[in-house]
C-alpha cells in the first residue's frame, strides 16, 4: 500500500520534471516532452519517470539525449526541490507509449 508522503514526492517530482523539460524543449518547434507518471521506490533512492513525447517519430533521439544528460537532470531537480527533499534520488527514463498504443487499438477496431 502506497503511502501519502511518497505520492506526495511522486507527484512532485513529476511536476518539477515536467517544468524542467518544458524550459529545455521551447527552443525545439514542434516538439514536446510530457511526464505521464512517476513512480518512487520505497526507500526514495530510484524514481523512474515515464515520458510521452510528441511526435512519437522523435522518441528514439530524444531518449537518448535525455538519458545523456540524466545527471544534469536530476541536479536541476534537485536545485527545485532541495528543500523538499532530504535526497534526490536516482533518476531513470521510459518512453510512455500508451497513447500510440490506444491509437492502434482503435485503427484496428475501425477496419
Amino acid at each position: 500500500m502506497e503511502s501519502t508522503r511518497l505520492n506526495k514526492i511522486e507527484r512532485l517530482i513529476q511536476k518539477e520534471l515536467s517544468d524542467i523539460f518544458q524550459k529545455q524543449t521551447q527552443a525545439m518547434h514542434g516538439v514536446l516532452i510530457s511526464v505521464s507518471r512517476v513512480r518512487v521506490s520505497a526507500d526514495l533512492s530510484v524514481a523512474r519517470a515515464y515520458l510521452s513525447i510528441f511526435p512519437s517519430e522523435k522518441s528514439k533521439e530524444l531518449m537518448e539525449a535525455i538519458q545523456a544528460n540524466t545527471k544534469a537532470i536530476r541536479f536541476d531537480l534537485g536545485q527545485r526541490t532541495g528543500k523538499q527533499l532530504r535526497k534526490i534520488p536516482e533518476l531513470s527514463f521510459f518512453i510512455d507509449d500508451s497513447l500510440d498504443y490506444i491509437e492502434n487499438i482503435d485503427k484496428l477496431l475501425n477496419k
